[in-house]
């Protein structure tokens, strides 16, 4: 298996060059496990091969932004560490909550709310009604055609999630849609064996027979029979890594503010610690009377492998999952 990345520590390289069209600055972030050195480093050796690509015309960035989790493309997970288990790694994400990763363990979060609509099914009606008021709509054409596209589009749009819900209330609601295909995969999989926990948005689901590939077929296959975030899936193949938040979302438990300094993503300069530091501390109180899910059953007639044992009670753990107060 490829092995995890949640680096200790990160740096930034910055080159510049005259050019006669001009100044050319990069900038690309270096990352390691041994030290600030290598890190910086490894920038600077980024930093070098991007602007030599950009010298011979490559069409790249010149800069890599600060992006969260779901928001990385070939850079390792920008959060702060904040504890070490085995394999596992505890870090706080870009909104301030503890996230646990794990390379092998898996973790899935089908979520119940409404699907989104198929762009293909909203965009041929709303383009046929635009055409339609460009012919139409006489001297006030372009109004008359915008005006019916965007009205098209809102109408359409709405008649489908009012049709998905009603479909789901025929059949029993999301809710029990969901657990229908958790039960049909175990009942599918001799041997396996699933641990369900109930999330504020729809379930969580622990694979305790074995551990996983994030990037297998077999991995791919479970994802797809549960219905799972399709973002989610993609991160867990780019970052090589399950991923379980263990602690309750802020907005959830009255924390207002955002995590600071903005956008959250981790490192943060010296001068702006403090400032985190505060967000932090109040954070940590408020989350105390909070789980991030609950422990509901365990599905199939398989056993629970070894290596899962260690990381499914520190998930528990953390998580309070096995606790009575109410999740968030």
């Amino acid at each position: 298996m490829a092995g995890m990345i949640v680096p200790k520590f990160w740096a930034e390289g910055r080159l510049r060059e005259r050019r006669e069209t001009g100044q050319v600055t990069v900038r690309r972030w270096g990352w390691s496990d041994e030290s600030q050195e290598q890190a910086q480093a490894h920038a600077d050796l980024r930093a070098k091969e991007a602007l030599q690509r950009i010298l011979e015309g490559a069409p790249i960035d010149r800069r890599e932004p600060k992006v969260p989790y779901n928001g990385a493309d070939g850079i390792p997970i920008r959060e702060e560490i904040l504890s070490l288990h085995g394999d596992s790694v505890v870090t706080r994400n870009a909104y301030g909550a503890h996230c646990l990763n794990t390379p092998d363990v898996l973790f899935a979060d089908v979520d119940l709310g409404d699907p989104q609509t198929p762009c293909s099914g909203l965009l041929g009606p709303a383009i046929a009604a635009g055409v339609t008021g460009l012919w139409l709509g006489g001297s006030h054409r372009v109004m008359v055609a915008i005006a019916a596209f965007l009205g098209t589009l809102a109408l359409v749009s709405f008649g489908w999630k009012l049709y998905r819900r009603s479909a789901r209330a025929l059949a029993g609601g999301a809710e029990k849609q969901a657990r229908d295909r958790i039960q049909r995969f175990v009942r599918s999989h001799p041997g396996c064996l699933l641990r369900l926990y109930r999330t504020p948005a729809g379930f969580r689901v622990l694979a305790q027979h074995r551990l996983f590939d994030p990037a297998s077929e077999e991995a791919k296959e479970l994802f797809e029979a549960l219905a799972c975030d399709p973002i989610y899936v993609r991160m867990c193949v780019k970052q090589h890594c399950f991923r379980a938040r263990v602690s309750p979302k802020p907005w959830r438990i009255g924390i207002e503010q955002h995590l600071k300094p903005r956008p959250g993503v981790w490192p943060v300069h010296p001068a702006r610690k403090a400032k985190r530091a505060e967000w932090v501390a109040k954070y940590e109180e408020a989350s105390l009377g909070y789980a991030s899910c609950r422990y509901l059953d365990t599905l199939g007639d398989g056993r629970e492998t070894a290596e899962v044992a260690p990381v499914r009670e520190l998930h528990d753990t953390l998580s309070r999952a096995t606790s009575s107060l109410p999740i968030a």
